[in-house]
């Protein structure tokens, strides 16, 4: 359980953000649910975790900002006076082949996928350290493990999260902080609902479950990798994808 925790989920209003805040919530975490566009969804996140006994609050900051996620951890701690759980969630893609994908688009997504991972990591660094504990579990995906076409920018932002969360965990292995990252395969999300049925069936085939994943099943880990049970386990890229990447 996760009483007297403070959880702060990146990309919170929606999809794996959404259940991620909603399983933290259960297991007794207050819960900051970032939002950047979406205010009307990351409320109804904080109005469902509240109506079902939980706490949270919305919060909103593009997290791909460094100088406003400073003001924003700031903000935060000086609120809460503390902060316990780390999900950096927050990400986005836009598909393209790597000849048709602007400089702009490519930049765009490796901030808002990985250097966001970093501006929170990095502002929270000097608390985690102090306090000596903290979880932190960053969202890779199975196109960063096995990269994926038309996904250049997506999939090397996604493989930089996973060397990201495998240097920070050797670097604050012994001082009590656990890095972890999961690694989601084809979830049942918005992003993933706009495919046309052809690009689903065929990615479906590749999957030995024959299934798509659910939010939900990302949450299960995320809320086991922020307990205490897993405070012997860091530095772990951990698939939840139907058995996509074996």
């Amino acid at each position: 359980m996760l009483e007297n925790k403070v959880a702060l989920v990146t990309g919170a209003s929606r999809g794996i953000g959404r259940a991620i805040a909603k399983k933290l919530a259960s297991q007794g975490a207050y819960v900051i649910v970032n939002y950047i566009h979406s205010a009307d969804k990351a409320q109804e996140v904080v109005r469902d975790i509240t109506a079902a006994g939980g706490k949270a609050e919305s919060c909103c900051c593009d997290v791909s900002d460094f100088q406003a996620v400073g003001k924003m951890i700031e903000e935060l701690l000086a609120k809460h006076g503390h902060i316990d759980i780390l999900v950096n969630n927050a990400g986005m893609t836009k598909d393209q082949f790597i000849g048709k994908i602007s400089e702009e688009a490519y930049d765009e997504v490796m901030d808002g996928n990985c250097k966001s991972c970093f501006n929170t990591m990095h502002h929270l660094a000097p608390h985690f350290l102090e306090r000596e504990s903290g979880r932190v579990i960053n969202m890779s995906s199975t196109s960063g493990v096995l990269g994926n076409v038309a996904q250049a920018s997506y999939a090397a932002s996604k493989a930089a999260v996973i060397g990201l969360t495998k240097t920070m965990a050797r670097e604050w292995a012994g001082r009590g902080i656990t890095v972890n990252a999961i690694a989601p395969g084809f979830i049942r999300t918005d992003m993933t609902e706009v495919l046309a049925d052809k690009i689903k069936e065929k990615t479906i085939a590749r999957i030995p479950m024959q299934r798509m994943g659910d939010p939900e099943d990302v949450a299960a880990l995320a809320s086991f990798f922020a307990s205490e049970e897993a405070g012997y386990i860091t530095g772990q890229i951990v698939c939840v994808d139907g058995g996509m990447a074996i």
